[in-house]
């Protein structure tokens, strides 16, 4: 069989992705995976992701001991693909707040100490280097976000990125955070989503439903964050293509 390296695409939500995902046609080099949101559940994902390689690949190689013969080669030209134990890269993607007030909304920020190698291609796409805040909370008003400014000195925050990094390294995956910027520094957001969440960091819908229902003037706004969230998710993945 011929190894074929595996670039593993990190989402916390579906709609950060489906841009990306829709624009792949072919593509059995890049696998994406939805986390969840917040370090909680982007560790337990993606803990479990990696052990899942393992396992497939342990099982991967006991079929091909016992289906292999000598006597029946495969041919050359025509080689079995199969990826490491590990993926090769993995891409730790999708929105992000801005704190730094000179970043504007579709801002396409990267950060790859941990893949180097990306930097050229990142910034040929459009992407700009930034540090990055991974809060275990939403920053939903623009007090939240300049105090994190001030604080961090990070120019945008996001949730699940740190986590994911820092596993990477344990198993030595070369990872690189790639964000867009969904609200700038000076917007609130309609709604305090931190709320609105159950205890693992799941939206809870009927607390959305009555937040809307006690604040109808609330939907409006929602709307807008909405589409704003779909023009974000698209200039994510035009960068994604350039560079993956």
């Amino acid at each position: 069989m011929t190894e074929t390296p595996l670039t593993l695409v990190c989402f916390a939500v579906k709609e950060e992705s489906t841009p990306f995902k829709a624009a792949l046609t072919s593509r059995a080099d890049i696998q994406i995976l939805l986390t969840g949101m917040g370090q909680r559940n982007a560790e337990k994902s993606i803990r479990s992701a990696l052990r899942n390689f393992r396992s497939s690949r342990r099982k991967e190689a006991l079929i091909s001991s016992a289906t292999d013969a000598p006597s029946h080669p495969q041919p050359a030209s025509t080689p079995s693909l199969r990826h490491s134990t590990t993926p090769s890269l993995l891409l730790t993607c999708g929105f992000a707040g801005a704190l730094s007030p000179d970043l504007s909304l579709g801002t396409v920020l990267f950060s790859c100490d941990d893949a180097p190698h990306l930097q050229p291609r990142l910034l040929a796409a459009g992407a700009l280097p930034a540090r990055f805040h991974c809060s275990n909370r939403v920053a939903s008003t623009a007090a939240e976000k300049r105090q994190l400014w001030e604080s961090t000195h990070a120019e945008a925050v996001e949730m699940e990125s740190q986590t994911i990094c820092n596993i990477c390294r344990e198993h030595q995956i070369p990872c690189a955070t790639i964000r867009v910027i969904l609200d700038t520094a000076s917007e609130d957001l309609p709604l305090d989503f931190n709320f609105l969440m159950t205890a693992d960091q799941q939206m809870d819908y009927r607390k959305l439903a009555f937040s809307l229902a006690k604040s109808p003037s609330k939907i409006a706004a929602l709307l807008r964050l909405q589409k704003q969230s779909k023009a974000a998710a698209q200039k994510l993945a035009e960068v994604l293509l350039k560079v993956v």
